[in-house]
């Protein structure tokens, strides 16, 4: 397995004043060239939202946009009619195809922040529909275990349009899970909070790891961690805008 472990502190922070992010990847005005993404996996943005902030409507194409809620009330709008109040644990899938779409985030109390994962994930199939996916998760549902929350249809979690798959953890402290990871796939793991060990390697929250198969990976809790894994094809075939990349 090749592992490349990214500190908290080498990840690149943006301050907008109503928002404050991590981005994992290039992104908008931040751009490097050795951090496009993992495989399918094109964006990874940790985002915090100050008390009753919006990311106004926007638009993508030819992309699955995943979210993750951390803390706080995520409100989803969209140019298909959609709505939503989604609390920590929550996900969320945002199917764009290639005629494009409109969303919005925003931060749903005007009391507490809220934090949420956001992540774009290629899809390899042509004639996509929009569409909204949404599903509540709780913190039993992830405790001790690895818990699919997006996957290819016909899996655990939300339906994904790539072999591609989102698993969430909460691991006590010397709780341990596995997740093996074949040839020809790629990873990222993130550090939500606390503090685990991938394999000998201790990750603090903040601290992520690009990972290529194969292998069987061993993550253990060290204090109360929470973890979010990503897991997608190296080599995939792009479709609509992403195919002028390759």
């Amino acid at each position: 397995m090749t592992v490349e472990i990214r500190r908290d502190k080498e990840i690149y922070a943006t301050d907008g004043g109503w928002f404050q992010a991590r981005w994992h990847f290039s992104f908008d005005h931040y751009r490097d060239p050795a951090n496009m993404g993992v495989g399918a996996l094109r964006v990874f943005n940790d985002d915090r939202l100050v008390p009753g902030a919006v990311w106004p409507l926007h638009p993508h194409q030819d992309i699955e946009s995943c979210t993750y809620v951390v803390e706080g009330l995520f409100a989803h709008e969209d140019s298909l009619g959609n709505d939503g109040r989604l609390e920590p644990g929550a996900a969320q899938v945002m199917r764009f195809s290639s005629r494009g779409a409109l969303h919005s985030e925003a931060n749903g109390s005007q009391t507490e922040g809220m934090r949420f994962i956001q992540f774009w994930i290629l899809p390899s199939q042509e004639g996509l529909e929009n569409s909204v996916q949404q599903r509540q998760y709780t913190t039993a549902d992830r405790s001790g275990r690895l818990l699919q929350i997006m996957g290819p249809a016909g899996e655990e979690g939300l339906d994904l349009a790539q072999d591609a798959r989102t698993l969430v953890a909460q691991l006590g402290q010397g709780e341990q899970v596995r997740h093996s990871l074949g040839e020809g796939r790629g990873g990222y793991l993130y550090v939500l909070d606390g503090e685990l060990r991938l394999g000998d390697e201790r990750l603090a929250a903040g601290d992520a790891a690009k990972l290529a198969g194969p292998e069987e990976l061993s993550l253990t809790g060290v204090d109360q961690a929470e973890l979010i894994l990503i897991e997608v094809p190296l080599e995939f075939r792009p479709i609509g805008v992403w195919a002028r990349y390759r």
